[in-house]
């Protein structure tokens, strides 16, 4: 039986994950307190900005010191991934008089104080948002838990000798949730054509999958230093079409160089808490109306 094996939340988005057992799904879908945190350029909208590369968001997408900061967590109490503490470490370098290269901020109190650490680092201004109750997604249409399979990951990383394990190729792809007891490939079966939903449950919890991740440069690049895998795309693409599972026929796949499940969840799961250990039910395809 296919179960949830991991569930992983990013408090700050484009920084580390942290583990979680269980997590209550949130007001938007999301688990509670993943990517309730962000770092943008200052002044910037969160609500109004794209998460591409030149959209204002400080990710990996468009500034790849992000890489070198390393974050951990204390959390809520509760199913809640929401942070009350963030401790960043950043790589040496010459201090100018705000800190050293590691410190604990209180969250939201110290919010100024994280935003003058992290400008220091990068050289330019940022502003710390926040959006308590839905998170701030890459995908504002499917703002569920992201899944993949931990076959999946194993797969994919054996395809770059840069690339340890399942472990780092996790970490690279950044999902929420990661199953096991089933081939490689497996959420592919999560999704389907434009206008349909394939409604699967986490336990007793009915949830959508509607798309394919497309991917972006993050995945290529070692998520300690940054550095860059040449030629990661294009090896990606041609390996992603070699493996490609012979049933998957959906017009969603309409490019080689997404891998994973983006999720919208229904009104009525909203509320339920999901869990390592969970059964994982495939049922079948609906119109995405009903989410």
């Amino acid at each position: 039986m296919v179960r949830i094996a991991e569930l992983l939340a990013y408090p700050l988005k484009s920084n580390d994950g942290v583990a979680v057992d269980r997590a209550e799904l949130g007001p938007k879908g999301a688990l509670r307190g993943d990517r309730s945190y962000a770092l943008v350029e200052a002044g910037v909208d969160p609500h109004e900005a794209s998460v591409g590369g030149d959209g204002g968001y400080v990710n990996g997408k468009r500034e790849p010191a992000v890489h070198g900061l390393g974050a951990s967590y204390e959390l809520a109490d509760g199913p809640d991934a929401t942070p009350t503490a963030v401790t960043l470490d950043r790589p040496d370098r010459p201090v100018t008089g705000i800190d050293a290269d590691e410190r604990r901020f209180a969250l939201p109190e110290d919010r100024e104080a994280l935003e003058a650490w992290v400008g220091e680092y990068l050289g330019y201004a940022v502003d710390l948002v926040r959006e308590p109750d839905g998170g701030l997604p890459d995908d504002r249409a499917a703002p569920g838990p992201t899944v993949v399979s931990r076959a999946t990951l194993a797969t994919v990383a054996a395809w770059f000798d840069e690339v340890d394990d399942a472990a780092e190729m996790r970490r690279r792809l950044r999902p929420n949730v990661v199953l096991s007891d089933c081939p490689a490939f497996f959420e592919d079966r999560l999704f389907t054509d434009h206008g349909e939903a394939v409604r699967f449950f986490a336990g007793d919890t009915p949830i959508l999958g509607v798309n394919p991740c497309q991917r972006c440069v993050v995945p290529s690049r070692d998520p300690d230093t940054g550095t860059e895998i040449a030629g990661f795309r294009e090896r990606f693409i041609r390996k992603r079409r070699e493996t490609r599972p012979t049933w998957l026929d959906s017009d969603r796949f309409d490019h080689d160089f997404r891998l994973m499940v983006n999720t919208v969840v229904p009104g009525a799961s909203r509320g339920d808490t999901v869990a390592v250990g969970d059964s994982i039910a495939v049922g079948d395809a609906v119109s995405v109306d009903e989410a």
